[in-house]
């Protein structure tokens, strides 16, 4: 009952922005903490960013001061705001985020299904 809509990816100059989005649907699910991975041909996948539910936030070393993380509670979305994009940001970006049920308390990851981002002259 957990499901996550992507968007935002594409094609972009170097020094570029772009914003990524990330809308769930989780009937009788809540939400804990989202984050955004992604994964570069022949590397494997990595944390780019992700903030709990009460905002805490945390960076990759790699985008820290470029990319931005936040979230709509009420809407259950979390967006990436990525500025200053430079070739090897591109990669595939994955949208996690950790619910666990109503009235449960085991959590566990959801993943969506990716979109592109492509950083190129």
């Amino acid at each position: 009952q957990v499901e996550l809509a992507e968007s935002g990816g594409g094609w972009v100059q170097p020094g570029g922005s772009l914003r990524l989005a990330c809308i769930t649907s989780a009937r009788d699910f809540i939400i804990d903490d989202m984050a955004w991975y992604r994964q570069a041909p022949g590397k494997q996948r990595e944390l780019v960013a992700s903030i709990a539910k009460g905002g805490a936030t945390k960076y990759d070393l790699s985008v820290k001061d470029r990319f931005f993380i936040f979230r709509d509670n009420t809407k259950t979305t979390v967006y990436l705001q990525m500025g200053t994009l430079k070739p090897e940001d591109t990669a595939v970006y994955y949208c996690n985020i950790r619910a666990r049920r109503f009235l449960h308390v085991e959590a566990n990851d959801y993943w969506g299904q990716g979109t592109q981002v492509t950083v190129s002259s």
